[in-house]
């Protein structure tokens, strides 16, 4: 058996290089697991939850530029770069969006960018004590030019920032969620598939009340019971995914406990945990890798709709579906790039794990 092993990978991998929708499914996952380790290395606002607001830039388009002061901020906390890798890194400066700038020997003046206002406003800034200090700044330190690539959010955030932060809130949950499934959902259906009887009809009943419930409902029950909150996202959306996972589970362990090799592992005396999980679950688990890339996809579907309903991930925490729910009015004020940028992204990540099942489902070949 361990001698066929490789030749087997060898013909899966052979089977998924021949599926050009598993390649692209697979690359896109890929990179969005990428994106969303290496978030805040890679967003350019990399402040905890991206959330550096300039009310002044509001609503600003894709591509967007505009010139930056940025005054050193001695008050600001430390972080070690794990702490930044992890939840950001609070910002050293504080950013004043402008229009113009003049120095005036160690003074700079600066014209505040504001919207719609009558006539200028301007800043003077006490620069001299900053300059040719411990810190090495120079005036080219104080004024930077941003680019908003995405545009920004109407409380003037960087969008793409937002984004990136979102997908890692999705993967998240998606993983967290699938990993609770998994773990509920195969040791309950090893168990009522193995014993049968009593236990069988016990663990089937809890199985069918479950399934009789809305999944949506079932998650808002349990996250208002557990309360909003990141953690409770995980949670709630993990106890609602399990059933499919027993079931199946289930009807794989009643096959396969009828086989000799089974048989044969009763008669040397080995015990029924040492069967179950030596023995049966390895061979009963092919159909479960296929049903977690689709609950991969709806846990982001139902994470994104509970943050749009204002019970999933609390602010400032960015979530793809609370940045719907805070700019789906704009796509009738002309601006829909607000809602249809996190739109789109939902949707290409959950094609992309629905895509990966599929090809999963062509490669494994369960019904052979």
């Amino acid at each position: 058996m361990a001698q066929n092993a490789p030749a087997d990978r060898d013909s899966w991998i052979s089977k998924f290089k021949k599926n050009p929708l598993g390649i692209l499914s697979f690359t896109i996952l890929l990179l969005a697991t990428f994106l969303a380790i290496f978030a805040y290395v890679l967003a350019p606002d990399n402040a905890p939850n991206a959330n550096s607001m300039h009310l002044s830039l509001a609503t600003k388009p894709p591509g967007y530029q505009v010139m930056m002061c940025a005054i050193p901020n001695n008050e600001a906390s430390q972080v070690g770069l794990w702490e930044a890798f992890l939840h950001g890194k609070p910002k050293q400066n504080t950013e004043i969006p402008i229009t113009a700038y003049q120095w005036q020997n160690n003074t700079l003046r600066v014209e505040l960018l504001v919207p719609d206002a009558d006539g200028k406003q301007t800043q003077v800034i006490e620069a001299g004590h900053w300059l040719n200090t411990s810190e090495l700044l120079t005036k080219s330190d104080f004024i930077k030019t941003r680019t908003f690539w995405l545009g920004t959010d109407k409380y003037g955030r960087d969008l793409l920032s937002r984004m990136l932060i979102g997908l890692r809130v999705s993967l998240s949950v998606g993983l967290i969620a699938v990993m609770i499934s998994l773990i509920i959902g195969i040791t309950l259906g090893a168990i009522s598939g193995y014993y049968g009887g009593r236990t069988d009809q016990i663990i089937m009943w809890l199985i069918n009340v479950t399934w009789s419930i809305p999944t949506l409902l079932l998650v808002i029950a349990i996250t208002l019971a557990l309360g909003k909150g990141f953690w409770q996202v995980f949670i709630a959306v993990g106890l609602t995914m399990w059933v499919e996972v027993a079931r199946v589970v289930r009807g794989q362990v009643m096959s396969v406990k009828q086989r000799q090799y089974i048989t044969a592992a009763r008669a040397l005396g080995f015990s029924n945990g040492r069967i179950i999980w030596r023995h049966i679950l390895p061979n009963s688990l092919t159909p479960v890798i296929i049903i977690s890339a689709a609950n991969f996809a709806s846990a982001i579907l139902i994470e994104s709709g509970l943050s749009f309903l204002g019970i999933g991930a609390q602010p400032p925490i960015p979530s793809w579906g609370s940045i719907i729910k805070d700019h789906y009015a704009y796509i009738v004020l002309g601006k829909p790039f607000l809602a249809l940028v996190p739109g789109f992204a939902i949707m290409m990540l959950v094609m992309a794990f629905m895509l990966m099942g599929n090809a999963l489902r062509e490669v494994l070949d369960v019904n052979a």
